[in-house]
């Protein structure tokens, strides 16, 4: 830029952040507590401070100011002053550079130093005191930036809720060991648009990747003492900025490209966001940017006490989302990514937290009527984690419409009856048939429950029927963390064995989970190698293991087994893609008829007959066969039977007398399988589950 001015020019108030306008740039920040907010200018390698203005105008609560001449690329950040009075809640403290809420790159990173925190780390005082040292050298820098992409020919997939099928992966940790991509682009946004890449999720039949979080966050400096990191990045530190770490080059570009082949491909791209808190953490944590321009107005402090956070999130703080301007924050990023980076949507970490109110989760909250009544927002994808770690801290079936919500009654039920827990058949028919005790209200539709059986938080798949034990030693925390109730069984040893029978077993239980899955009304999600037997080695709780242990090992996929289970998986989303009645729209309660005599859907034993009071709530019940109907276009009725069997013989299911011809779609004890007729009934192998097609023609 030119010769700095001596003085800003007002500005405007709108929008928030630095926006380039091709004149120069306007900087806007909220503050509703700050006496005065300064803009620092800094060199371009952010060690030195060049420059330092008082941004001249308040505007509703938005301090503002214009930069004349100044381009992208410039580096800035804010210092605050207001009172220090920890007691109210407020810490401002000038002399702690602050990013800006809103910046749209970074550069350098957080390097740890007590100089980072409000106050005096070791005095005696300890928050209430004042600490005078500059943290500028430890920050890093927010960006001027000026985004140009073209996006005016793509095409978002838009795929219905009803035809989602979730792929849940790592950014990193997805393409780090796939040798088919070139290595400066491994573990990058690069990488995720990498032809490979795209094949396999082709190959699968997956129609949205969801990425776990890739907002910039921070390495915890209690991880970085043990030589360990943040892998997972529930720790944001921006949440307009990508995470410098996952670009191959200075292109800022890379994602926007591979959003776009991801779309050519039609696969759409769901982000998880954190939204819930930040990484500054408790009131003993650093003044990086909310706690330094506005903590009493960005977090949830306790109301008899705000020298303190409320910590619903179990990570320090809570933001406030019952704040109109913290409410801006968190639609404007939503929006920014949705429109800038081509975002299909979003998955809420600890969603719940997003609708607290002071008398606690209100399903009214006003983010959510923001989110439903905006006309960008409003019209992508929008999952939530319906659960934090508050009081009243689980609300599952309870978020409002348009929501779809993790379904972890889903993932315990079917974990509990296929390791041979009794007593499961009541809740497992409830979870296979899309939840509605749960999500049948306001309208709501089977998709509104995602069904998982694993996700990052825990045991792969692999783990699932290898490990009963969680073997974290590699976290540093004497294998105190993650679960210790994973519903897990290992079949007799624990970890890898040589013994062929137990790997059969395991084998053929993990596949039965997988078409229990794909064959369950609601919306499937899948982790990331799950579907070629990818293992942590029984760590459950692997969010500081940015190493093997994590990343996906693609050899598997080259192994006899791994692609035996690849192909099984492919054939399980492709069954569900082909046969609507796998993915019904609408919640079924045996009270309707498609017509051949048979209702929309029916449940029996192996012995037929339907199921009375006192069958349901035998415990030792572990056959069941759910059937499910429809009429086609075509006039004709089609039923799928869902066969499974969690005892340790054999079953033999008599199949209802209604049609006369039938075939198998898949058995899961016989993978390769399919497409072959079957009788009045059907011999099921123990731990196993098949689908028997059946389909009855009518004249028009």
């Amino acid at each position: 830029m030119n010769r700095l001015p001596d003085r800003l020019d007002g500005g405007s108030s709108y929008p928030l952040g630095a926006t380039f306008d091709g004149l120069g740039v306007n900087f806007a920040v909220f503050s509703a507590h700050a006496e005065k907010i300064e803009l620092c200018l800094f060199d371009p390698g952010g060690r030195r401070e060049i420059a330092r203005f008082v941004l001249p105008e308040c505007t509703d609560e938005v301090w503002h100011g214009y930069l004349p001449d100044a381009w992208p690329g410039l580096l800035y950040g804010y210092r605050a002053y207001g009172p220090y009075e920890p007691e109210r809640g407020h810490r401002f403290n000038p002399n702690k550079l602050l990013l800006d809420p809103y910046a749209r790159k970074l550069a350098g990173t957080l390097k740890w130093t007590d100089a980072l925190h409000g106050y005096p780390v070791r005095g005696r005082r300890a928050d209430l005191g004042f600490d005078k040292r500059d943290s500028a050298p430890a920050m890093p820098k927010a960006v001027v930036t000026h985004d140009i992409f073209d996006w005016s020919r793509d095409v978002r997939p838009n795929t219905p809720w009803s035809e989602t099928v979730i792929y849940e992966a790592h950014a990193k940790g997805l393409t780090k060991l796939m040798e088919h991509v070139p290595p400066e682009e491994r573990g990058t946004f690069a990488g995720l648009a990498h032809p490979r890449v795209i094949d396999h999720l082709k190959r699968l039949g997956v129609t949205a990747l969801e990425l776990m979080p890739i907002h910039a966050f921070v390495q915890d400096r209690f991880l970085q003492e043990k030589g360990l990191r943040n892998y997972w990045g529930y720790n944001s530190l921006n949440f307009f900025t990508p995470e410098p770490g996952y670009f191959a080059s200075d292109m800022q570009d890379e994602l926007r490209v591979a959003v776009r082949r991801l779309h050519a491909a039609g696969i759409e791209v769901i982000l998880d966001v954190v939204y819930n808190h930040s990484c500054e953490g408790s009131e003993l944590g650093p003044t990086l940017c909310w706690r330094g321009l506005d903590n009493a107005t960005y977090y949830r402090l306790l109301p008899d006490n705000p020298r303190h956070c409320l910590n619903d999130t179990g990570t320090g703080n809570s933001f406030n989302l019952g704040h109109a301007r913290v409410i801006q924050m968190v639609a404007d990023s939503l929006r920014y990514w949705t429109t800038s980076f081509g975002i299909d949507g979003f998955r809420f970490d600890l969603g719940l937290t997003l609708g607290r109110t002071d008398h606690g989760f209100d399903p009214g909250a006003g983010f959510f009527d923001v989110l439903r009544q905006d006309p960008v927002l409003g019209r992508v994808k929008l999952i939530a984690e319906p659960w934090d770690v508050g009081m009243g801290g689980y609300q599952l079936g309870n978020f409002p419409p348009g929501f779809a919500e993790w379904n972890d009654r889903y993932r315990d039920t079917v974990r509990r009856y296929w390791r041979g827990d009794p007593g499961q058949r009541p809740d497992l028919a409830a979870r296979l048939s899309g939840s509605g005790d749960l999500f049948d209200r306001r309208a709501r539709r089977p998709w509104a429950s995602v069904n998982f059986l694993t996700s990052h938080d825990g045991y792969t798949l692999a783990d699932l029927v290898s490990y009963e034990q969680r073997h974290n030693d590699a976290n540093g925390e004497d294998n105190r963390d993650g679960h210790d109730n994973n519903l897990s069984r290992n079949w007799g040893v624990e970890g890898p064995t040589d013994d062929e029978g137990v790997n059969q077993l395991r084998a053929n239980v993990q596949r039965a989970m997988l078409l229990t899955l794909f064959a369950s009304l609601g919306t499937p999600m899948l982790v990331a190698g799950d579907e070629f037997g990818r293992t942590q080695g029984g760590n459950n709780n692997a969010y500081c293991q940015d190493n093997e242990i994590s990343w996906i090992d693609w050899s598997l996929l080259d192994t006899a087994e791994g692609s035996a289970l690849m192909n099984f998986v492919s054939r399980l989303i492709a069954l569900r893609k082909d046969h609507a009645v796998l993915r019904a729209p609408a919640f079924l309660y045996g009270q309707d008829s498609p017509g051949a005599g048979i209702n929309d859907i029916e449940w029996w034993d192996e012995r037929r007959g339907p199921l009375s009071p006192d069958d349901w709530q035998n415990p030792e019940g572990r056959a069941l066969a759910m059937r499910r109907a429809i009429r086609r276009e075509d006039g004709a009725v089609e039923a799928i039977d869902l066969l499974l069997n969690a005892g340790d013989a054999p079953v033999d299911f008599e199949l209802p007398e209604q049609f006369v011809e039938r075939s198998l779609l898949i058995d899961s004890a016989r993978p390769d399988a399919g497409d072959e007729p079957v009788e009045g009934h059907y011999q099921l192998a123990a731990h196993s589950a098949a689908l028997i097609l059946t389909v009855a023609e009518f004249p028009q």
